[in-house]
């Protein structure tokens, strides 16, 4: 309950939020497609998605990871940038989950067969607004990433640590169910190439955008880098001790 009260206030507000929304979406799920992110060119998109879906989460499970490492990462982070740096940190961080995801779908999209993109542009949206999608595996699939929806904070998280790993890149961060500490310098790197690898393979079981998560590590990297170098952050690092993350 410390680490909580003792939160920034940015890092307070973003945590209440995001808790707020998955309480209002519980209570009313048809909010779920409407503030949920879409592929532009679908006709589910909305600009307001562009930030609503940052803020909605699938589950509680992909609530809580994003809001633990929030709160472990982000009031660090807070205090380390100022309010103001941080809070354009993570929708920097979010902007650029949000464009690498967009990309990836729309090279796949260009792709596609004229006569399958009409079927997908033409009826695909009322199929997955109705909850349901293509018994062809192919055309399932290519449905769900045009009129499918993305949701969390998880690319504006992943732009956080990519920040924290270069503040603080010999910090010791203990993985749950993995006893052996490793540096935020080599975590994120080894962490990267398992989501550009799951992000290629597109396993079925697999729903997680993995290119988003890459994307906000990448903006949240270079963002904190050229921060560093032109020496707009405070060098006198506070302490961070082990911290568990997932």
């Amino acid at each position: 309950m410390d680490l909580i009260k003792d939160l920034p206030k940015v890092t307070k507000v973003l945590l209440i939020i995001n808790i707020a929304m998955f309480i209002l979406a519980s209570l009313y799920p048809s909010i779920n497609q409407v503030l949920a992110l879409h592929y532009f060119e679908s006709s589910l998109f909305s600009p307001h998605q562009i930030v609503s879906h940052i803020f909605m989460h699938s589950g509680l499970t992909h609530l809580f990871f994003n809001m633990y490492a929030l709160v472990v990462f982000g009031g660090i982070l807070e205090k380390q940038l100022s309010s103001k740096k941080f809070t354009f940190l993570y929708f920097f961080s979010a902007i650029g989950a949000f464009s690498l995801h967009m990309g990836i779908i729309w090279y796949e999209v260009s792709n596609i067969p004229a006569d399958m993109l009409n079927l997908i542009q033409t009826e695909g949206a009322e199929i997955i607004a109705n909850g349901q999608n293509y018994t062809d595996d192919l055309l399932g699939k290519l449905n769900a990433k045009y009129n499918g929806a993305m949701v969390g904070a998880s690319g504006a998280i992943m732009g956080l640590l990519a920040g924290f790993a270069i503040l603080f890149p010999n910090a010791k961060l203990g993985i749950i169910f993995i006893p052996i500490p490793v540096k935020a310098k080599y975590f994120i790197p080894i962490y990267m190439i398992i989501e550009l690898f799951l992000g290629v393979s597109e396993f079925q079981w697999d729903n997680i955008a993995h290119f988003a998560h890459i994307g906000g590590a990448v903006f949240g990297f270079f963002l904190l880098f050229i921060w560093k170098k032109n020496g707009e952050i405070n060098s006198k690092s506070r302490p961070v001790n082990e911290n568990r993350v997932m």
